[in-house]
């Protein structure tokens, strides 16, 4: 079973695309709520401009964030559903 597990080292500096291949940036960090686990929210780093154009969250640092509900699959890249992003 541990092999169908992403563990948070192999998500950091992974590209963030969406569905139809538009590059959003890179995973920076993993938000989580402490008491569950919960996994919340993906740090973006390098953002391109088509990602600052979008009205995704902030941290108090300016990082964007993406829902991590919107994760569609993971690979060699994190792929997003733009639709659950707007």
């Amino acid at each position: 079973m541990q092999g169908n597990k992403n563990t948070y080292t192999s998500l950091i500096g992974k590209m963030i695309v969406t569905k139809e291949g538009k590059r959003l940036g890179f995973v920076k960090d993993i938000s989580f709520e402490t008491k569950s686990g919960e996994l919340i929210n993906l740090v973006v780093k390098d953002a391109t401009p088509y990602t600052r154009n979008l009205n995704l969250e902030r941290t108090n640092a300016s990082e964007l964030l993406i829902p991590y509900n919107s994760i569609i699959a993971i690979g060699d890249f994190v792929i997003v559903s733009e639709e659950d992003l707007i």
